[in-house]
Order: C-alpha cells, then structure tokens, then sequence
C-alpha cells in the first residue's frame, strides 16, 4: 500500500515508519523537517519525506488537500490533538477511499472506576488533552458508521522507548527520582503508592498501528487502547527502579499538600494528571480483532528507555545500571 504518516519522526513513527518499509509499503511521511527520529534506521532512505507545518497548513485550510493529493491508501495520523483539526481532514477524505488511522490516547478515559478499563467501561474523560481526544474518537466512529471516510483509532498508553525520558516512578519526568533510588536516599510518595499507570513501548504502539493499516476489514470503525500486558504501581515502580541499582527502594507516604510543597509546579501537576486517574487497561480487543501482541510487558519498557538515559549521559545516578 502507499501509506501516509504525518507526524513520522516522533515517538511512534520512529518505529513504525521502519516497520512500514520492511513490510513492503510505500511510505510518504509528513513532518515539520526541525527533528529527526529517535533511533536511526537505513529503512529512512526508502522514504518520501515531505516538509510542511500541519499548524499553519490548518489555520490556512490548506492541510487537507495536501494530503489528498499524496493518493494514498491509508493515512496515519499522529499528530492531531483538537476536534477541529480531525474534522478538517476527514472533510477533506471524503471520497477518496483512504482509510485514516488516527492516534488518541488513554486520557480519553478518565479516572478508574473498573479495572482493567475497556473500549466499552472507559469513564468520562477530564482535562482539555484527553477531552479533545475522546471528541474527536467519537467523531471518527459517527463518520465511518455514517457511511463516509472508513476510520480507526488508536489509544496508546504512556509511550515510552530509547531517546526519551519515559513517565517516572513519580508520575512524571523528574528524572532526579532515579539519582535518589540510585543512591538509597528516601523518596516521598504522594498518596497510597498504590496508584497505576499504563506503560507502553513505542514499537509495541508502532505494532499496533501496522496491524491496523494492514488488517483495515478488520479495523474500521473501531477504536483500541494500546499498552503493555502490565502496568505498575508507584510503589512498584520505585522497588523495581531501585533494583536496577542494586538498590532497596526506601519510600514514604506523604499528602498531596505536602508533595506538591516540595516539588516543581509541573512535576507536581504531571504526578496527579496521572496518578490520579490510575488507569489498567485491558488489551483484549486489540488482541483479538487485530492480532497484537506486545513484545515489551511495562516493566521491560521503562527499562529500555532508562537504560538508554544511562548509556547516553541523560541522566545523574549515584551507582551504575546492574542489569
């Protein structure tokens, strides 16, 4: 197929591009041209790179006919984050049978009621983020069921993977969390430490989006989340950090009030956007509409990317990796 992915040289196109050209599509990505892929890959020099400012493109109303007229068969969407947008393209779309994969998140589910959550138990989202995501969700299955563009899409989980710094034990991306596990010193908790959160590598992400594209029958119409077979708790991920050290992790349970006290304003507020809601997911469907099968449980994933920071001096730690 001649495949589409706008937003290639981020977190999930630096692995599904690859995957893409080693399966034998023609793939057309769209970027900004201001950054490269994470990892590098000689499957790159297969690719038709476009540049173009999908932002400016929008507001001049000009996106959507730049992406039909690449005539591809499907089209990935990694990087659209308003209603707005998603409706612009879709407009555009009309007609020409291309199928449009898009990319949503796990923030479309808000707090935990049941667990693990389901496509069909999700609660009501929170926050602008995760509120515009399920918005545009939802517009995406009344567009397909309708009868217009044929859609899928696809809600990953905290996506983590070498090049980046990956959600801490903490919540959030304060890496100064692994220089204290590293060292022995007492980390403060906020809450119980029992709180979850939902992990998953990139590639595993990656996977899922080419199944869709590939397996498009079985795809359209639907929506999946996307993470590891595993999540952890905060307790969980600190004990298992530590390890990684050679280290007993040393926690203690604080109040928010105190926490937030003591912690950066964006630390503070990353930590409860996430632990707050405390999210399992389920991947069941995903495994049996589409076939995937995750590579990386959540514990293996937060590795990968701290092992990664380690070996490229982008992270302080008191001892050296003893795994």
């Amino acid at each position: 197929m001649r495949i589409v992915v706008i937003g290639a040289t981020g977190h999930i196109g630096t692995f599904l591009v690859p995957r893409l050209v080693r399966a034998g599509h023609e793939v057309v990505t769209i970027s900004r041209g201001t950054s490269t892929p994470y990892a590098d890959a000689a499957e790159w020099q297969q690719v038709e790179q476009v540049v173009a400012d999908r932002e400016q493109e929008d507001r001049d109303g000009t996106f959507g006919e730049r992406i039909v007229g690449l005539r591809a068969d499907a089209v990935v969407d990694l990087v659209c984050f308003t209603l707005a947008s998603a409706e612009a393209l879709v407009a555009a779309l009309r007609g020409t049978g291309t199928h449009l994969v898009h990319c949503g998140s796990i923030w479309r589910a808000g707090v935990s009621d049941v667990l693990p959550i389901t496509e069909e138990n999700a609660t009501a989202p929170f926050g602008e983020y995760g509120t515009q995501k399920d918005a545009i969700a939802r517009m995406l299955k009344q567009e397909t069921a309708s009868g217009g563009v044929e859609t899928t899409s696809i809600h990953p989980g905290h996506i983590s993977g070498p090049g980046w710094v990956p959600i801490g034990p903490l919540g959030n991306l304060n890496t100064s969390v692994l220089a204290r596990l590293s060292s022995g010193a007492v980390v403060e908790v906020p809450g119980l430490g029992a709180e979850t959160m939902a992990h998953v590598h990139a590639d595993d992400v990656a996977q899922a989006f080419q199944l869709a594209v590939e397996h498009r029958e079985r795809a359209v119409g639907e929506d999946f989340f996307i993470t590891a077979p595993t999540a952890l708790t905060v307790r969980g991920y600190a004990r298992l950090a530590a390890s990684w050290f050679g280290q007993e992790a040393r926690l203690e349970s604080v109040p928010w009030d105190r926490f937030r006290g003591t912690t950066a304003p964006e630390h503070a507020d990353a930590s409860w956007e996430h632990l707050s809601r405390s999210q399992v997911f389920s991947t069941e469907k995903p495994a049996r509409v589409l076939g995937y099968r995750p590579a990386f449980t959540a514990e293996e994933t937060v590795l990968d990317a701290v092992r990664w920071l380690v070996e490229h001096d982008r992270v302080e730690t008191a001892a050296p990796l003893v795994v």
